[in-house]
């Protein structure tokens, strides 16, 4: 598999959390030639195992994705809508977004609305319809919304799309499998659904795998954007990011070593995470019934949850490598 083109597959798909299944059905596809068997839970969670003898090594990336929700009809036709996750008004306003139905709508807000205090009930799209009725034969209220763009390539080695979160680390997981040279762990690898809601996939997917290990797959904020509040320690180029902690989780030291152990046997480039703000999936992993070992491995992110994220393809495939050489080393038992 070649990571830009995988990740350019799953950004073309619909899936805001609570309507994974567009994406879901792609990575399952994708996945199915390197795993022994998958299934779908009840919250939509699709868990790929390959059977082996050892620890039980669960490895989670989310599916979903922030977007807009239809609410409301003006009679001129504009939508009213409401946000799902953390969809910041100021910096999704004036760029547009399509439904799953391939309606296109342009983000506008209230003339009345002040810029500098924008929120996000205050944002409305416009679709294209000149009266209510118009507008509700295009979209219904619960349609949802995502941002319209597709992964693009800066420079060398940047990559620039919306949803990285967490599409790439989607596309860093299948690229794993493809590249794992089989394991005596057994291994779960789960594509989660409703992280940005609330960590809620990953939190029922744990309870019924009962993990030893426990590593979440997802972006993290990197302190070399322009102005940076340094609300991360890490920064594109410099390799996959051992999590540290996060708003949500205080890794385990021994998965931290064990990660660094493999990056530095394997001479892979690796930088630490600590993420002052958000949370990802290893926090409801690492509370799991009695805990679970647990740590996070990290693709750095400038500007999250903008329609413009935008990573580094040397720290993705830093990623690919670790984990893959994680699935191949044989773990000890817990």
């Amino acid at each position: 598999m070649e990571l830009f083109d995988v990740l350019t597959q799953l950004n073309a798909c619909h899936a805001p959390s609570g309507d994974e299944g567009q994406l879901r059905e792609l990575i399952a596809e994708l996945a199915a030639p390197y795993v022994h068997d998958m299934r779908t839970d009840t919250m939509g969670n699709l868990i790929a195992h390959r059977a082996g003898t050892g620890p039980k090594l669960m490895l989670c990336a989310h599916m979903d994705s922030i977007g807009l929700i239809v609410t409301h009809f003006e009679k001129d036709g504009f939508v009213r809508v409401g946000r799902i996750g953390g969809v910041d008004a100021q910096e999704v306003v004036f760029s547009t977004v399509r439904f799953k139905n391939g309606v296109i709508g342009a983000v506008v807000k209230e003339e009345k609305a002040d810029f500098a205090k924008l929120k996000a009930d205050e944002l409305i799209l416009d679709i294209g319809a000149d009266s209510q009725e118009q507008a509700k034969c295009m979209v219904q209220i619960g349609d949802t919304a995502v941002n319209d763009g597709n992964a693009k390539k800066l420079g060398d080695s940047k990559v620039v799309s919306p949803y990285l979160d967490n599409r790439i680390s989607c596309a860093i997981l299948l690229c794993a499998l493809a590249e794992q040279a089989g394991s005596e762990n057994d291994l779960y690898v789960v594509f989660s659904v409703q992280e940005e809601v609330g960590l809620r996939g990953a939190k029922t997917a744990a309870y019924a795998i009962s993990p030893d290990y426990g590593i979440a797959v997802d972006v993290t904020t990197t302190q070399d954007a322009m102005g940076s509040l340094r609300e991360g320690t890490t920064k594109l180029g410099n390799g996959a990011a051992i999590k540290v902690m996060d708003s949500s989780v205080i890794c385990s030291s021994a998965v931290i070593a064990l990660l660094e152990e493999i990056a530095t046997t394997h001479e892979i480039p690796t930088q630490r995470d600590i993420m002052r703000g958000g949370g990802t999936d290893a926090g409801v992993m690492s509370t799991n019934q009695l805990g679970v070992l647990t740590g996070g491995i990290s693709v750095p992110c400038r500007y999250i949850h903008t329609p413009v994220e935008t990573a580094d393809l040397r720290d993705a495939d830093a990623c690919v490598k670790l984990i893959a050489a994680l699935i191949n080393k044989k773990l000890q038992e817990v």
